[in-house]
């Protein structure tokens, strides 16, 4: 099975973790006072916080349910609950804003969590050509026996010939902060965050341990769901209106065909939704893939242009205030994505 192809860059270590464990002696130490206050940035950090601290922690989330994070403006409360909070986590070039406090308000209380995992970046060039070439080992069988076709290329090879050397000028690619949707990097940061506030409050470091290894078993199992429902797919592609899940794919050998950038306010031009809108039309696919706290319109006018339908792929960025009434969390929402991942590749 062909994966999709990612650019590595190498882990830069746990130092903000290890670098919590000086705050944590003398008076001064948070876990004197009772529970440690924690500010995450937004839903999956948050998640993770709560799992491993325990009754030990008390979270604040800077994103409030409803809300896509990248457009969070801190108030001046939030900059005042990051100044006195005992710990921080957040990730780094998500929210820019949020960066600047960190730095200037928290640097040696925080964790950013893309130092606890391999990073990755999305290209949406190395994703769709990857794509294509898929698809024509998947019918190379199918037509081996045809008459072969002409060497000279068609007008509309030439024409896509000229077209390779375009630069878009919104092509989704850089580094993918998306790491939670990877069940095995979430499990790297749940077990970053437990040595953090090991760090901090050392005489409760068994039960941040145990929490953090917890965690890891239910991600475990999650991860083995994903790879046995997906097992009988027919597809391989997907098509998404926000790069966010390059780290799913990845890892259960799926492409990811994204429509806009890594931010989802960043738009595609027009010769980039073309480009998309013919390769759904060319390889049968029959589902566009939008998400909750974004509006569908770019994945509403894809599907009308190509006859495909629209469905849910959660990248868990918030939860809505329904859900959060209905007591979903990460693991609800993730299975509920594994299903429309079913329905979408042919392995429901």
């Amino acid at each position: 099975m062909r994966r999709s192809r990612f650019i590595l860059v190498p882990i830069a270590g746990l130092a903000a973790a290890a670098a919590l464990a000086a705050c944590g002696s003398g008076s001064d130490d948070p876990a004197a006072d009772g529970e440690i206050s924690v500010v995450t940035a937004f839903y999956p950090l948050t998640f993770a916080t709560e799992r491993v601290g325990g009754d030990h922690v008390a979270v604040t989330n800077l994103t409030p349910a409803g809300q896509e994070p990248h457009d969070l403006e801190l108030a001046p409360s939030d900059i005042a609950a990051i100044e006195e909070a005992d710990y921080v986590v957040y990730l780094k070039g998500f929210i820019p804003e949020l960066d600047a406090a960190v730095e200037e308000y928290a640097a040696d209380k925080s964790l950013d969590v893309l130092t606890a995992v391999e990073t990755s970046q999305y290209d949406y060039e190395q994703a769709i050509e990857e794509a294509e070439a898929h698809a024509e080992e998947e019918h190379a069988d199918e037509h081996s026996e045809e008459p072969t076709a002409s060497d000279e290329p068609t007008a509309s090879e030439d024409e896509h010939a000229e077209e390779e050397g375009h630069d878009h000028e919104e092509a989704p690619e850089g580094t993918d902060p998306h790491v939670w949707l990877d069940p095995t990097r979430y499990g790297q940061i749940g077990t970053a965050i437990a040595e953090g506030l090991a760090g901090l409050d050392d005489a409760n470091q068994a039960d941040y341990t145990a929490n953090a290894e917890a965690f890891n078993t239910e991600l475990t199992e999650l991860d083995a769901e994903f790879t046995d429902a997906l097992a009988t797919r027919t597809g391989n592609a997907i098509v998404t209106s926000h790069s966010a899940f390059g780290y799913l794919t990845d890892r259960y050998g799926l492409t990811q065909i994204a429509i806009s950038g890594l931010s989802p306010d960043q738009e595609p031009d027009s010769q980039h939704m073309a480009e998309v809108a013919e390769y759904v039309e060319a390889n049968g696919i029959t589902t566009i893939f939008f998400e909750t706290l974004v509006s569908p319109e770019i994945a509403d006018t894809l599907a009308a242009e190509t006859g495909a339908q629209t469905a849910v792929l959660n990248p868990l960025e918030g939860l809505t205030q329904e859900q959060i009434d209905a007591d979903a969390d990460y693991f609800t929402v993730m299975r509920e994505n594994l299903a429309a991942l079913q329905t979408a590749l042919g392995a429901a």
